[in-house]
């Protein structure tokens, strides 16, 4: 299938910048809006990408304008917290308008402007019965993305994300820096940890072959580990292990709950507690038309949690408006 233009939504983003410059390394023009220039300081621009845009992609015209013309869309917009729905309700306004509304949207304007080829990122375990609300607008959000015959759609459902920059080891490994011991809540919970380039690589080789279109990928390491077991490697990987006391299930969620009230970004949530409820695992090996031999975690944290591999290089440049 010829792809000469791509639009990327959170393309800003840890995954969305690996996504970036594996299709620099192509012929095809990207674009990759963001709400502020601020939000695209990090992000590495490389020969063919066409733009950075400042622009509101919950705004039905400046979403029109920016796919129209594009051969595909990719969608990696996520939040992982939100406030609680009205009672009955499957989940709050924020995982309704990131998770469910913005593909749904998407895919009305790719239909209307005739632009077929569109890839979207879920979330392992999503599931309209699960038992967080984070799980459930994902299972929503696949629904909207899958909605339109006019559009080819591929989903991919990845575990926990790991690489250089993470959000998941990194944050383990640096409060084991300052912490004399490691509070967990849910230590028994089960993870299938992918590494970003995988993922990365999965989106690229969806977006050029047709026949993924309609079907949804989970995206999984070759290994599953205990949340403890995470924790630990983090620890130790990045030179500071510390002991790891799994918390109560009362205490964690009361813990939860009190971040919640501190912070716009807290660490942990309810909702996230109730995420892990269920094993975020995969039911069989990643799809053979991908191509991929998963990356085990061993051959690749040690090194950036440590420090010894280098940050992706970046480039600062202006904002074109």
């Amino acid at each position: 299938m010829e792809i000469q233009s791509v639009l990327i939504l959170g393309g800003t983003g840890f995954i969305g910048s690996h996504i970036v410059a594996k299709l620099a390394e192509t012929e095809c023009r990207v674009t990759v809006p963001t709400r502020r220039e601020s939000h695209a300081q990090h992000l590495l621009l490389l020969p063919d990408v066409e733009q950075v845009v400042e622009a509101n992609v919950h705004d039905d015209r400046q979403l029109r304008e920016l796919i129209r013309g594009q051969d595909a869309v990719i969608n990696l917009v996520g939040i992982l917290h939100g406030r609680p729905g009205n009672s009955g309700s499957a989940y709050g306004p924020e995982f309704a308008r990131a998770h469910v509304e913005l593909p749904k949207r998407i895919v009305a304007a790719c239909a209307e402007l005739g632009v077929h080829r569109f890839l979207h990122m879920s979330a392992l375990g999503a599931d309209r019965n699960a038992p967080s609300m984070y799980l459930r607008s994902k299972a929503d959000g696949e629904a909207a993305a899958l909605s339109n015959p006019a559009v080819k759609t591929t989903v991919f459902r990845p575990s926990v994300v790991f690489g250089d920059q993470d959000h998941f080891l990194n944050m383990f490994a640096s409060l084991q820096r300052l912490l004399p011991f490691m509070p967990l809540a849910n230590p028994d919970a089960k993870f299938q940890p992918v590494y970003v380039e995988d993922v990365a690589q999965a989106f690229i080789t969806a977006l050029y072959d047709e026949h993924t279109a309609g079907k949804t990928y989970e995206l999984a390491g070759p290994k599953v580990y205990t949340l403890r077991e995470l924790v630990e490697i983090a620890g130790s990987y990045s030179g500071h292990p510390r002991p790891v006391l799994g918390m109560p299930h009362t205490l964690a969620r009361l813990q939860a709950w009190v971040l919640e009230h501190l912070s716009n970004d807290p660490a942990i949530t309810r909702d996230n507690l109730d995420s892990m409820k269920i094993d975020n695992v995969a039911h069989g090996p990643m799809a053979e038309e991908l191509g991929i031999e998963p990356t085990p975690l061993e051959a690749v944290a040690p090194y950036y949690l440590r420090g010894l591999q280098p940050h992706m290089p970046v480039e600062v440049t202006h904002v074109r408006h």
